[in-house]
């Protein structure tokens, strides 16, 4: 099996600020056509900001799409050609106004790679600066400082069901038992 799809024909059917999705026709390794919707977006990045005393920065916001609140760590989309790292450092003091000297990157996340090819980069922090929040002007959020321990337990218990919150929240965690946070 070589697990390959050759587009055949792209039909965009929206171009959005953010997003734009396309229908495709593509041709199965067997020579079989089928159809695939795509949603095509910059990619993202999101961090794991703790304090020294081990609490983890979270932000609750309302997410549209989802029609209520959502606890989740620091996070945001990518500019056009901007630096991973830098994306996330703009975005953890623009919700935050928290900086740190170093980061850790983590891994690039495909959260649903079934119709999109968003990726995340996530990254790690200890933080050094406190400073003022710089949200954009359609943004409404509230920082949270939680225990680590008690945001690992809340992701067992289904509290925090936003998928690269539940990885940044473990990978930390696993990070500071291993002394290396």
């Amino acid at each position: 099996m070589k697990l390959t799809e050759k587009t055949m024909e792209q039909n965009f059917v929206y171009h959005g600020r953010v997003l734009q999705m396309h229908v495709d026709k593509v041709q199965l390794e067997d020579g079989h056509m089928s159809t695939r919707e795509c949603v095509d977006h910059p990619g993202g990045v999101s961090v794991a900001a703790l304090t020294a005393d081990n609490r983890i920065l979270m932000v609750r916001q309302f997410r549209y799409p989802y029609g209520e609140v959502v606890l989740e760590t620091p996070a945001g989309k990518l500019e056009p050609g901007e630096n991973p790292l830098e994306a996330c450092k703009r975005e953890q003091q623009e919700e935050t106004g928290t900086t740190a000297e170093k980061y850790i990157p983590l891994c690039v996340l495909y959260p649903s790679p079934g119709y999109t090819n968003e990726k995340l980069h996530l990254y790690a922090c200890r933080i050094t600066a406190q400073g003022n929040q710089h949200l954009d002007e359609d943004e409404f959020l509230e920082v949270e400082r939680i225990p680590l321990k008690q945001a690992v337990q809340m992701v067992e218990t289904g509290e925090i069901p936003d998928a690269k919150s539940q990885v940044l929240i473990l990978r930390a965690n696993q990070l500071v038992q291993d002394g290396k946070l």
